[in-house]
């Protein structure tokens, strides 16, 4: 893996070069392994908290692990695009708008003990930028080679936390063009649902149960992108103990194998449908 400007990743990718790289300021990486029409994200599966900001949040390292997706961005590691986020969300959120992405609160709590100063929020926000500015040069490298691309945005939430049943996995599709895609949407879903787990953990798939796919990643390209369908795609942590902060990796290869197989053959049904 390489260390590469933000310039020098958008030039590979403009050019088409096969590589793999993570951001000069460490913020995020991606890997090209080859041009496909589909892409795979993990932008909440970072950790990483700039050390000048510890001393200066309330919320604990394991609050800020509970509100993050870890694990994401190994279930598709396998996949020949992926970008995903080092930086925790409680730096700045890369699924909300610029104006949005540094928090004041979090869940509810103060996040800091004194107000961030301009340079502070600064520091974060050219982040978030940065990262923006990859993902236009790769979604538009992609629907000009193909004419089509599918973007599966994986994210995880705490199934614990809510007071009835909730789905294994959660599609949130209100922001997106569900009368043109609402066929290959319901396929991912049923796909989803198919999936076996160990440890007698239960498979369910809904649409906008929990979620209702909010998120600024898929917003902005949707936007910006007419032939992108985004997905986002939220697993409920039964891969870990939400409250002991322990990783159950049996179950994430299980997702990761699950997976190897699923997303590029709903991804290639996605393409041969809207390729024209």
């Amino acid at each position: 893996m390489d260390r590469l400007t933000v310039t020098q990743i958008i030039s590979k990718i403009q050019s088409e070069e096969i590589f793999e790289a993570v951001a000069s300021d460490y913020s995020f990486t991606i890997k090209i392994d080859k041009y496909v029409p589909y892409a795979c994200a993990a932008i909440h599966d970072g950790h990483q908290f700039r050390k000048e900001l510890w001393e200066n949040c309330i919320h604990t390292e394991y609050e800020r692990w509970y509100e993050e997706d870890p694990e994401t961005k190994n279930m598709v590691q396998s996949h020949p695009i992926l970008i995903a986020g080092c930086d925790s969300r409680f730096e700045y959120d890369l699924n909300r708008a610029p104006e949005d992405a540094v928090f004041e609160t979090a869940w509810g709590k103060q996040l800091w003990h004194q107000p961030l100063s301009e340079d502070m929020k600064t520091k974060s926000l050219n982040k978030h930028v940065n990262f923006y500015k990859v993902v236009h040069a790769l979604i538009e490298t992609l629907e000009k080679k193909f004419g089509f691309c599918t973007v599966y945005d994986m994210h995880s939430y705490n199934w614990k936390r809510w007071d009835r049943a909730v789905p294994t996995w959660n599609l949130g599709t209100s922001n997106i063009d569900n009368a043109r895609f609402g066929d290959v949407i319901e396929d991912w879903r049923q796909s989803l649902s198919e999936i076996k787990f160990p440890n007698d953990i239960k498979s369910t798939s809904l649409i906008n149960d929990t979620f209702q796919g909010n998120g600024y990643f898929l917003k902005y390209i949707t936007k910006n992108f007419k032939n992108t369908l985004v997905l986002a795609t939220e697993i409920a942590k039964v891969y870990c103990d939400e409250y002991e902060q322990v990783i159950f990796p049996e179950v994430v290869e299980t997702v990761e194998e699950e997976l190897k197989t699923r997303i590029p053959r709903h991804a290639e049904y996605v393409y041969e449908t809207f390729k024209n």
